[in-house]
């Protein structure tokens, strides 16, 4: 393998975990969003109504299947407008580099 072929594979491979940490940041702010707003809202209703921990209880169990749905959906979204490179099917992993060298 010549050196500007391995120097295209190594950005191609920094480029696509870049995307991946992305996409978990994303999933990860989505799911400390929903929570902290359930939280908040909750407290927030329960004050209102005086129910103390009902709502509160009531929106943090219900944030939990909201959240699933929602970082499915990210990463579906996220996935699908992932690009090959030009001229690259896919990302070639460690272990096929190291039988072709």
């Amino acid at each position: 393998m010549s050196q500007p072929e391995k120097l295209g594979k190594d950005k191609g491979r920094y480029a696509f975990n870049l995307t991946i940490i992305g996409i978990f940041g994303q999933v990860g702010f989505l799911t400390l969003f929903i929570i902290l707003v359930a939280l908040f809202g909750g407290l927030w209703l329960d004050r209102t109504f005086n129910s103390k921990p009902l709502f509160t209880v009531i929106l943090m169990v219900a944030s939990v299947p909201v959240s699933l749905v929602l970082m499915y959906k990210v990463v579906i979204w996220a996935t699908n407008r992932i690009k090959p490179l030009q001229g690259q099917e896919n990302i070639p992993t460690d272990e096929e580099d190291a039988h072709r060298e």
